[in-house]
């Protein structure tokens, strides 16, 4: 997206919702790939004899999701530039997840929307928060050069 793009967005604009069933496998893998080995995010037994009806989902897998969600709606370009995400209702498994997002505010200055998000399942508000993403300009210089090239596309320089 160019910075023109982020102009195209208003305060109050909505995100189209996305629906995310919550597995064991996503609870576990997420656990897993974030490092967090807390038996309450793999093992069904000690969770319960913690007090949790079961296993249920970390905060990183949590944050990686609405991320994804931002990054999904905004387009390859798009940089999280800042996510501030506090849980509620815990993720469990056979639940489904709902992840709605409305932007706030737009700064065509230097090509960036901060998006209210909500992530909702069968018990209530299992996260909120707000997402400030770049939309804008020379996003690639982030990333950049040989690692761009490298990747096969036109991040930060031409594609070899």
């Amino acid at each position: 997206m160019s910075a023109a793009d982020v102009r195209t967005w208003a305060p109050g604009d909505e995100l189209p919702a996305l629906e995310v069933p919550i597995t064991r496998t996503l609870i576990v893998a997420g656990a897993i790939a974030s490092r967090d080995y807390q038996d309450v995010h793999h093992d069904a037994e000690l969770a319960k004899g913690k007090g949790s009806p079961d296993i249920f989902m970390n905060i990183l897998t949590t944050n990686g999701l609405v991320g994804r969600y931002i990054t999904d709606h905004f387009g390859p370009g798009a940089v999280l530039r800042k996510v501030a995400i506090r849980l509620g209702a815990p993720n469990y498994p056979g639940d489904t997840m709902v992840l709605t997002g409305k932007v706030i505010s737009v700064s065509a200055e230097d090509g960036t929307a901060q998006v209210a998000v909500v992530g909702a399942n069968g018990i209530g508000r299992h996260v909120t928060g707000t997402v400030t993403v770049s939309v804008g300009g020379d996003i690639g210089r982030d990333i950049g050069g040989e690692a761009g090239r490298v990747m096969g596309g036109d991040i930060g320089g031409e594609a070899s």
